[in-house]
């Protein structure tokens, strides 16, 4: 274990003296709550872009920089985990943990891990494939029955699939597992699962999908056929919801919420609004959050502020089109995006209603302050940690946890 401590107000000080001169000018004072909450520092990112596209709207990218003024602590609670995907909260407090090559840990907020829990299916591992996401139930505490995101392997090729069973008694394996649906088309490759999900208040699930990283398979992402690059909604029975935006419509996926995505690994409601949103890995940049709404098209392959890897245009080369969303923010160089979350403790007051987002190669976890459903705010934080940040979700004690592909658990926690 090791536990760091940081105290935000040392280093703001002369952060604060330099904007206040410049306030003063015209007799404002700048605050620390302002700098806490409002993009009053240079931007986070400060490296060329990897395009020379210009944002649709001030404030899509590159946001002015926020800190946190509330001393706070960062503590790695365990290490050694096998390639975690998922971390997510029980109802009394305990996490769930997936790993990727098909088991699941439970961990105490002290970090004292459980022995692999078993009884999955066979999952397609390779590559970014593997057991995915973890959510208990609504009724987790009576029903015990925790539904599963993974990478379904079979003959046909794989496909992100949704599975649900019950956590045994002895909490040692999945009882009765099942899949109740499956994201076709089959395509035999190991990128781009997606894959989050989640219960709405309503009890239903959202569910994200990858368009499989493939020429072959990129523009499905565009075809309402399948269920490629989409958000689903669908009952606890694998069942499209009733009231889904193309419910009743031929040659059109029932389930379908929203499409025109490409590889969306971070998926939460917001605590006060809720509504959905989303984030998505780019290319080359062009990394998204979007606020998901019923029946839109968000774009991907036709429009994006990302580029080729090997640096060519994708498409036309456009970022606009008409009847296509544009993201509130994007990163360009990419964030990598991952698992996200809304701060919903309270005891850090200043991160309320904060998105957390993970990020894998950029080696931090994004903060982004959001007012009126646009980005005002972005900070990063654990940069120094050097970790492969895969998922963040909020415990019950209000503290953030994450998990990093390196195998480690952290919390993030008001300091004592």
């Amino acid at each position: 274990m090791h536990s760091l401590k940081i105290g935000a107000l040392f280093l703001l000080s002369s952060l604060l003296l330099s904007a206040t001169c410049e306030r003063q000018k015209s007799n404002e004072v700048t605050t620390e709550d302002e700098i806490s909450q409002h993009g009053t520092l240079p931007p986070v990112e400060n490296r060329d872009p990897n395009t020379d596209y210009e944002p649709a709207f001030e404030g899509q990218t590159r946001i002015g920089g926020v800190k946190t003024t509330t001393p706070y602590e960062v503590t790695v609670i365990a290490e050694g985990l096998n390639k975690p995907w998922a971390v997510t909260a029980l109802p009394d407090g305990r996490l769930l943990i997936t790993q990727k090559a098909g088991s699941l840990r439970i961990a105490t907020s002290d970090g004292t891990l459980s022995e692999p829990i078993t009884g999955f299916p066979e999952v397609d591992d390779r590559g970014q494939g593997g057991l995915l996401d973890v959510a208990p139930a609504p009724d987790f505490e009576s029903s015990r029955m925790l539904y599963f995101s993974l990478a379904e392997r079979t003959p046909q090729g794989s496909l992100t699939a949704i599975g649900k069973g019950r956590l045994s008694d002895d909490e040692t394996t999945i009882e009765q597992f099942s899949i109740i649906y499956r994201a076709i088309p089959y395509f035999d490759n190991s990128m781009h699962f997606g894959s989050r999900l989640l219960f709405n208040k309503e009890g239903n699930l959202f569910v994200c999908t990858g368009e499989r990283s493939d020429l072959a398979t990129r523009y499905n992402a565009q075809k309402l056929e399948t269920a490629h690059g989409k958000v689903v909604h669908i009952t606890p029975e694998g069942k499209p919801v009733a009231g889904n935006p193309f419910i009743g419509q031929e040659g059109i996926l029932p389930e379908i919420y929203s499409y025109g995505h490409r590889s969306p690994q971070g998926l939460d409601i917001h605590p006060v609004t809720g509504e959905l949103w989303l984030s998505e890995m780019g290319p080359r940049g062009g990394d998204e959050l979007n606020l998901i709404k019923p029946g839109k098209d968000y774009g991907w392959p036709t429009i994006t502020y990302g580029i080729e890897y090997n640096g060519n245009t994708i498409g036309e080369g456009i970022t606009a089109k008409e009847g296509m969303e544009q993201p509130v923010y994007y990163w360009d160089p990419v964030l990598s995006p991952s698992g996200m979350a809304f701060y919903t403790g309270n005891a850090i007051p200043e991160w309320q209603n904060n998105l957390f987002i993970g990020g894998l190669n950029s080696n931090h976890i994004a903060r982004l302050v959001i007012e009126n459903n646009k980005v005002v705010g972005e900070e990063r934080l654990l940069a120094d940690e050097g970790q492969r940040f895969r998922d963040v979700g909020n415990g019950n004690d209000g503290a953030l946890y994450a998990v990093t592909d390196e195998g480690r658990l952290y919390r993030i926690s008001k300091a004592d």
